[in-house]
């Protein structure tokens, strides 16, 4: 039966397609181009301003050479004489400027009232009125110099009228004035002559000043200068939004950022610091100005600037409405006001605001309540981690209370909301959790993909239109699933690429990748099971860190708190084998979190019980038997594993309590603590290849290095755990799936636990120390041999044979006595022979090398005194005869030597 794909489905793969074919007839195109330019015969001089290599005909080099089509890069050329002369006006313009300042500041007073007045109308006047004669001759950048010259003039003007005319006026007073006159002046000069750059955005940079230097030199409190930086930047914003020109858009907007900025910072600053909540009143009303006024910009704004907009507005918001009952609470306390307030901007979902500035304002809700879960880290982390100074004195006896128990320098009145802080995030991320397709369904809207549209401004978007495209999105997501690739991507992008436009260097696989990429990544934003999964996720945490909490801040009994702490660990671990049961969309991540939960609680509360015996014996108990219980009833995988571990560390423990209870030494309690592992091996053997019987048997392998830490102090008993732990060792590798790993761990343990053994005997003979190795190893040789008769005797005796001739051999060499020589010798005529019989090159290699060290060894002595008694012309003498016969008897030497390597060669 033939597969019919969804509409939307067969739609974006037509809209692929059609866009490849559009890529390569594009390239075709491109080639065909440059051919026929190559082909064409040498064309005459091009006319005047007109430029052939945009289009891909011959440029540059001999007359009629084709194009570069595939990317070339031409190479630079000389200055244009635009550039130059933009150098000139730009060197003329400021040498004007120099001597102007340099006639207002240092020939001012050598001239009279009227002339001054002449000198600097005349100057300034000409210069204000020649752009406007230039540009209507086309010397647009003749202009532009003269412009620049006259705001410098005007400056000049206001800075010569305050010297003369008005010297005992204030100085920040009248630069308010002059400033304001300024750029209504210039932003007039700029209207009027609309062609010019300049004007427009130095009226825009003058007009940043004169409310600021109003509120200065009138002593204005910080609260008027908040307004004074607030209305600056309304008036930035709205020419922001309707100004002409870039220049004038970018300069508008920073200036607007900086000084909205400075307003928020001023408020922000009285809102906090107020003494009660009419003195925040004011500070808030401010606040609340700001905000209106980010949301008004944000709603005309593009899609980055609105959701900025929209952050500012709802932050402002949250200062302002938060910070009038803040300030009646005490200092612990105020987070949860501003909270609140946090939270109540997820209203927006419901308001008809466009839809980037609302995603904006939800944004500010979100960084709020972060904040907020920020400020309490300190308690919960006190809360866990406290209980790690128990460790430094076991069993010193139970506190009076759970603060004491934590030994944290915290001062506990500053974290006294964060149990209600967590708790009122977990409580809305539960009800999230629990009606999320209705959750779903309201925010759909702001949550679809974007559809692109063609002719609008990106992201503006009307609140209608937010609300028709989330129509279909809301029942999407309300299902947890999407609809990838439902709009048409392109539309608008292919119709900007017209017949006619230059299509040289175009790449098309690259523009095919990043459409596809794009698509890729719109498939790629997280699933609503996945949101799901997440609010569940952290509803279960918080509500975890404020049960924590709570019991802190009231400073509950030390009992009470350990009995808590256990309930809440039984709670989490009941919670995560249901969850993982569940079929509910999310219930996998919050199975996990609650197994992590569990365990990082179980470590707390473990920890907490260290202060006294019975809650220690209590504790671990109770965590044992949970543990194992979740290990049983949860399904296959890494709850299962995660809970046996647990079991077994806490068994563990328990082991190492008893040891305490009984007043061992630690080396003396270690070989209880292989009770835990040799049970691990007997479950092992239980569970065969039970996913969960690998992670167990390493627990309790673990504990068993445990034990031989402990017991490192004491040789004898090290050397006994060393052989118990080696007898586990064997029992796990009687096992086939085990054999390869514990067999050779059974062995070398039984060699360190002979070796401890003997050191703490003192035992300095090197033969009691290597024998334990030969043996075993020449007996698996021996089997090797046995089921595998074309084993290398390398192999097979190698090893065992060099542990035990090797040192003895070095030994010998430094023995003066003549025991271990002679039954080294012994020994290894023993083992060559041996290898002759059965032709073995190890043992005939090896037993030979020895036996010739250890008779040299021997013989060395009587060789000297034979030396010495010697003329001291017979040893050359000798050397020159033995030379003499291998010379003559190279040949069969040779040969010799050939025969005995083939000989060695054929065994093995």
């Amino acid at each position: 039966m033939e597969h019919v794909p969804p509409p939307a489905e067969e739609l974006a793969r037509l809209d692929r397609e059609l866009a490849e074919l559009d890529a390569r007839r594009a390239q075709l195109l491109t080639r065909r181009a440059w051919l026929l330019a190559a082909l064409r015969p040498p064309a005459p001089t091009a006319a005047p301003g007109w430029n052939p290599s945009g289009w891909g005909a011959p440029s540059g080099g001999r007359a009629g050479a084709p194009a570069q089509p595939w990317g070339s890069v031409p190479p630079k050329q000389a200055s244009a004489p635009r550039s130059a002369q933009n150098v000139l006006l730009t060197l003329g313009g400021l040498l004007l400027t120099v001597a102007a300042i340099a006639f207002t500041l240092v020939s001012w007073g050598s001239m009279g009232i009227g002339g001054r007045s002449a000198v600097l109308a005349a100057v300034t006047l000409g210069a204000l009125i020649a752009p406007a004669v230039l540009l209507r001759r086309g010397l647009g950048a003749t202009a532009e110099a003269l412009a620049a010259l006259a705001l410098v003039l005007t400056l000049l003007d206001v800075y010569a009228v305050h010297a003369v005319a008005a010297p005992d006026t204030d100085g920040l007073g009248f630069t308010a004035v002059a400033f304001a006159v300024l750029a209504a002046l210039w932003t007039a000069y700029g209207l009027a002559l609309g062609k010019l750059r300049l004007p427009l955005p130095a009226a825009v940079v003058l007009a940043q000043w004169p409310l600021l230097f109003w509120a200065w030199a009138a002593g204005a409190p910080a609260l008027v200068v908040g307004w004074a930086l607030l209305a600056t930047a309304v008036l930035d914003g709205a020419i922001a939004l309707w100004g002409r020109g870039t220049g004038t858009r970018v300069l508008a907007c920073v200036g607007g950022s900086v000084m909205g900025f400075s307003a928020l910072l001023v408020g922000l600053t009285l809102s906090t610091t107020a003494s009660g909540p009419l003195g925040a009143v004011a500070p808030g009303a401010l606040l609340l100005t700001a905000a209106a006024a980010a949301l008004a910009g944000a709603w005309r704004a593009p899609k980055g600037f609105a959701r900025t907009g929209g952050v500012v507005a709802g932050l402002a918001a949250v200062a302002a409405v938060g910070g009038v009952p803040a300030a009646a609470v005490p200092d612990g306390w105020r987070v949860l006001a501003y909270l609140l307030c946090g939270l109540a901007l997820t209203a927006v979902v419901r308001a008809r605001l466009p839809r980037n500035a609302a995603q904006g304002v939800l944004v500010a809700s979100a960084a709020v309540t972060a904040g907020a879960l920020v400020g309490t880290v300190p308690g919960v982390a006190a809360v866990l981690l406290g209980p790690v100074t128990l460790l430094s004195d076991v069993w010193a006896g139970s506190p009076e209370g759970f603060r004491s128990a934590l030994g944290s320098t915290l001062s506990w009145s500053e974290p006294a909301a964060a149990p209600a802080v967590l708790a009122l995030v977990a409580g809305l991320l539960g009800a999230a959790y629990r009606w999320w397709p209705s959750l779903a369904r309201i925010a759909g809207p702001l949550t679809a993909r974007e559809t692109p549209e063609a002719g609008g401004t990106p992201g503006a978007g009307r609140p209608g239109d937010a609300s028709a495209r989330g129509a279909a999105g809301a029942g999407a997501s309300g299902h947890g699933a999407g609809t990838p690739g439902a709009e048409v991507p392109g539309a608008s992008g292919t119709a900007a690429h017209g017949a006619g436009a230059p299509w040289s260097g175009w790449n098309s696989a690259a523009w095919t990748g990043a459409w596809t990429g794009a698509g890729a990544g719109g498939a790629r934003r997280l699933s609503g099971a996945a949101l799901r999964g997440a609010a569940g996720a952290g509803a279960l945490a918080l509500g975890w860190g404020a049960l924590l909490l709570t019991g802190a801040v009231l400073d509950v009994p030390y009992a009470v708190a350990v009995v808590a702490e256990t309930v809440l660990v039984a709670g989490l671990l009941a919670l995560a084998v249901r969850g993982a049961e569940g079929g509910r969309e999310g219930s996998a991540a919050v199975a996990v979190t609650a197994l992590v939960a569990a365990v990082a609680g179980a470590v707390s509360v473990g920890l907490l019980s260290l202060a006294s015996e019975g809650a220690s014996y209590a504790v671990f108990g109770a965590l044992a038997a949970l543990f194992a219980g979740a290990a049983v009833r949860a399904g296959a995988g890494a709850p299962r594993a995660v809970s046996a571990v647990a079991a077994t560390v806490s068994a563990t423990v328990l082991t190492g309590f008893a040891g305490r209870s009984l007043g061992l030494a630690p080396y003396e309690a270690a070989p209880l603590l292989l009770l835990v592992p040799a049970l691990t091996v007997l479950l092992g053997a239980r569970l065969r290849r039970n996913p969960v019987a690998l992670p167990v048997e390493l627990t309790g392998a673990l504990g068993a290095l445990v034990a031989v830490g402990l017991a490192v102090p004491d040789a004898p008993f090290l050397a006994l755990v060393l052989a118990l732990c080696g007898v586990l060792a064997a029992g796990a590798a009687v096992r086939t799936e085990r054999r390869p790993v514990a067999g050779y761990l059974a062995a070398a343990l039984f060699v360190l636990a002979t070796w401890v053994r003997l050191a703490a005997s003192e035992v300095s003979f090197p033969e009691a120390y290597t024998l334990p190795v030969t043996v075993p190893a020449l007996v698996v040789g021996v089997l090797r041999r046995w089921k595998d008769a074309e084993a290398s005797s390398w192999t097979a005796y190698g090893p065992g044979l060099a542990a035990t001739l090797l040192p003895s051999l070095a030994v010998a060499w430094t023995d003066t006595d003549w025991l271990r020589p002679l039954l080294l010798g012994v020994a290894a005529l023993v083992i060559t022979l041996l290898g002759a019989r059965y032709r073995l090159q190890a043992l005939l290699v090896l037993g030979g090398a020895v036996l010739a060290l250890d008779g040299l060894h021997e013989l060395a002595p009587y060789v000297v005194q034979v030396a010495g008694a010697l003329p001291r012309w017979l040893p050359p003498a000798l050397a020159g005869l033995l030379l003499l016969v291998v010379g003559a008897t190279y040949e069969q030497r040779l040969r010799d030597a050939r025969r005995l390597k083939d000989a060695l060669g054929r065994m093995r």
